[in-house]
């Protein structure tokens, strides 16, 4: 009897506990802790990370430092009031470096490890730029800008603020040159390195600290990164040499402990093609050069050299997860360390790469912190939970890995999110997601308005149609001088997917995306009259105008294929815009006033297009301040709000009413009382 008793109480517990938890809302999501920068000590005993708490009195996000324990998850604060970003360790572990604003100026900090406060040790004129630690941690190297003289202080304080637009170092904004210094920690005394009128990107510096690996440009056009080369510079030489000659952009460079050879990331080797970045290594003495990823097929998204130089760890994405890999460098062999679904990334390795900082996530998971012995990856220990109402407070979607085939019989991968109370009877409301890109991915990594969606009772796809990254070059290429054409066949077959398996209702579907997403949605609604709303973000309607405006080299290279000269009518036809006249679909456009990858103007021109043909409702909100990525957090709220609002009201003929805050409601009363 008393065992009945306690499976009942267990059950009721249990159902009690489910029956507590609440659907997630936009407000939920702004309040979310964030993860920021991490690192572990070269000795692997003590771990600092960044967390990023809403501020929402002063609309903005403030980040902490924390110090624990590698083994533990406790933590205290680590750095005041003042503090500061870019933390790194020196490499013998006695200073951690940081950047704090001085005069308006970033500028280097040392923090002793062992105790104290962290003193200034730079006061460069222009502020201090990407920097690294020599291995002997006698030294920091870092870019600075070359800054203005006082006379040009003067006169462009006067109003000589003329901009010569693509006369270097200018662009289509302001710009300036560049160049590398080195510091010593004990003196204080600083060195130019490089005396060139260049825009350094990336360096690196050899073990040995003789020789510096960089990446530069003579120029500073918008899509001409392709005339970015890598040099190297003997330290103590003013002539740099020409390591590369091509027309494809490199980065990511890294020296091996040999001090003769470096490795690079590009997606080729001699013109800038529609491929997945593969690693390079290159004797940087005779130029010789290899491909020693060719055997990966996902999408690399960082790496790290062995302390011994044979080996290249990397963190990888195939298909929709993300795992961590190995390559040996000598034989091109593929390692694949972890097989965990969802997304899995080194974040910091100790010195020797024994042990690792990691960083865990999944479609219903936040992302944590976690370290682990590389050999022993299976047992990592947890050493931060910065969002636990996630998990004991929230309702999140169920989800399934999806896959159908397209028109033409590809194969098509996405992720169908779903609320955990549905039933497939076709009468859930559908709304479809298109990720940015083109060459973009959904992956199994938490992403929060998801499971907002699914609290409103929308079922949801979110597919990675041909043109997507991390599914091999075949796929990335498949969009090639077909924007809008079989990448929109593929959403709309996964569509059809859905319906034949009566999981939605065909009557009751919205479509929504953002940057790429906003560009192909806009294409859909002009083929299309089945979704009964849509909401476009950041994106572009008239291929023509941006070629000048915002970047035009994937346009050109690959996706319409060449100019709006010599191609009119593939500008034309490619061009949501111009098919305005065809829109049957109440259309929200969203957009920040700042953004400079889509341009706000082409949120306006089919804004205002719909807005004279008559025909739909639609409605444009320029936010400003904002750039291609939102980062006030009224912003984001107001943003998300309308979104759902418009969704809800088009889709269903609710007039919808958004949550309230609280905090903003103790505001009003505030206000209210004075």
């Amino acid at each position: 009897m008393k065992i009945y008793l306690l499976l009942a109480i267990t059950f009721l517990f249990t159902i009690t506990a489910t029956a507590q938890k609440r659907a997630m809302t936009t407000d939920d999501i702004i309040n979310m802790n964030q993860l920021n920068s991490a690192m572990i000590s070269p000795d692997g005993e003590s771990v600092i990370f960044g967390k990023s708490e809403l501020n929402w009195g002063e609309n903005k996000r403030d980040t902490k430092y924390y110090y624990m324990p590698a083994d533990s998850g406790r933590s205290y604060q680590y750095l005041g009031e003042k503090g500061g970003s870019d933390l790194k360790y020196s490499p013998d572990g006695s200073y951690i470096s940081l950047k704090r604003t001085t005069d308006e100026k970033a500028q280097l900090y040392l923090l002793p490890t062992a105790g104290g406060e962290a003193v200034q040790l730079t006061e460069h004129d222009s502020g201090i730029g990407n920097y690294e630690w020599g291995a002997d941690s006698q030294s920091i190297y870092f870019i600075a800008a070359v800054p203005k003289t006082d006379d040009e202080k003067k006169e462009y304080e006067a109003g000589y603020d003329h901009l010569f637009v693509d006369e270097a170092p200018h662009g289509q904004t302001e710009g300036e040159w560049n160049n590398i210094w080195q510091i010593d920690i004990e003196s204080g005394e600083e060195s130019k390195l490089t005396h060139n009128e260049m825009r350094v990107g990336e360096f690196s510096v050899s073990k040995d600290q003789k020789r510096i690996a960089y990446t530069a440009r003579f120029e500073n056009r918008r899509n001409q990164q392709y005339k970015s080369e890598i040099y190297l510079l003997e330290v103590g030489d003013s002539t740099a040499v020409q390591l590369t000659d091509n027309e494809v952009p490199e980065g990511s460079l890294s020296w091996l402990p040999d001090n003769e050879h470096i490795i690079f990331s590009a997606a080729d080797d001699d013109e800038w093609e529609l491929k997945q970045n593969a690693l390079w290594q290159m004797n940087v003495d005779d130029k010789s050069y290899r491909n020693i990823s060719g055997s990966f097929p996902g999408t690399i998204r960082s790496y790290q050299v062995s302390e011994d130089g044979s080996t290249v760890f990397l963190n990888g994405t195939y298909r929709t997860n993300s795992n961590i890999y190995s390559i040996d460098i000598s034989s091109g062999e593929l390692k694949q360390h972890t097989d965990f679904k969802g997304s899995i990334f080194i974040v910091d390795y100790d010195k020797y790469q024994n042990r690792i900082l990691y960083r865990k996530e999944d479609v219903t998971t936040p992302p944590d912190l976690y370290t682990a012995h590389f050999d022993d990856l299976e047992n990592g220990t947890r050493l931060t939970d910065i969002n636990p109402m996630i998990r004991d407070s929230l309702q999140l979607a169920s989800f399934d890995i999806v896959e159908w085939e397209s028109y033409d019989g590809l194969e098509i991968e996405g992720l169908y999110y779903y609320p955990e109370e549905l039933e497939n009877n076709g009468t859930a409301p559908f709304l479809l997601h298109i990720h940015g890109g083109p060459a973009g991915v959904f992956t199994n990594s938490f992403s929060p308005q998801y499971h907002v969606w699914a609290g409103l009772g929308y079922a949801q796809l979110a597919p990675n149609v041909r043109g997507s990254t991390a599914y091999g070059d075949s796929l990335l290429r498949g969009n090639m001088y077909d924007i809008g054409g079989g990448d929109y066949e593929d959403l709309m077959s996964g569509v059809d997917m859905l319906i034949s398996k009566s999981a939605i209702d065909s009557t009751k579907m919205a479509v929504r995306g953002w940057s790429y997403g906003g560009i192909l949605g806009g294409t859909t609604i002009t083929k299309t009259d089945r979704f009964k709303a849509a909401s476009l973000g950041a994106m572009v309607s008239d291929w023509t105008s941006e070629y000048a405006l915002g970047f035009n080299h994937d346009v050109r290279l690959w996706y319409v294929g060449g100019e709006p000269w010599t191609n009119p009518e593939g500008y034309r036809e490619r061009s949501p815009a111009m098919h305005a006249d065809k829109v049957t679909t109440p259309t929200l456009f969203l957009h920040g006033a700042n953004d400079r990858v889509d341009t706000p103007e082409q949120s306006m021109i089919f804004f205002t297009f719909l807005k004279d043909i008559g025909k739909v409702d639609t409605r444009y909100i320029n936010f400003k301040r904002e750039g291609h990525g939102f980062s006030e957090p009224r912003n984001q709220r107001t943003r998300d709000i309308e979104e759902i609002k418009w969704v809800q009201k088009y889709t269903l003929g609710l007039d919808w009413e958004p949550w309230e805050r609280e905090d903003e409601e103790s505001d009003n009363e505030n206000e209210s009382e004075n």
